[in-house]
């Protein structure tokens, strides 16, 4: 993780001094708040990856003297064969529609986007998956 939080932190550095140089020759705002912002935001993250490096253990990436049987074992729970992320995307498009192109579509997306969360988060509760 310090790798990584050095390149956070790195680019945060080199967008300090490039912010206002992109100000003076181009004097367009909106360019230099996303700059300031995404200094902000790497300052953000580079602090959250070497602050967390500190307090944990090596990851066999960052061990130079792993071994590739280091990083085995189980990485997580993925479910094969869900079909709640589709409808939580179709919901998600249709709201997004919906905001562009009218209120009525985005309340109609709404109820639409409650119940594909309700039935992924739900899923291994209820039916034949239920544990």
């Amino acid at each position: 993780m310090k790798v990584e939080g050095n390149l956070f932190a790195g680019i945060g550095i080199f967008l300090i001094p490039v912010t206002p140089i992109y100000w003076y020759y181009s004097e367009d705002w909106t360019g230099t708040t996303a700059l300031t912002l995404t200094i902000g935001l790497c300052a953000l993250i580079g602090f959250y990856l070497l602050f967390t490096a500190k307090r944990i253990d090596l990851r066999p990436e960052d061990d130079p003297t792993a071994l590739i049987e280091d990083g085995a074992g189980e990485l997580g729970f993925f479910s094969p064969h869900s079909w709640w992320p589709l409808l939580l995307a179709a919901a998600g498009g249709l709201g997004t529609l919906g905001i562009v192109f009218g209120m009525w579509l985005f309340a109609l997306a709404v109820p639409f986007f409650a119940y594909a969360v309700w039935g992924m988060v739900f899923e291994y509760y209820r039916g034949e998956h239920a544990h």
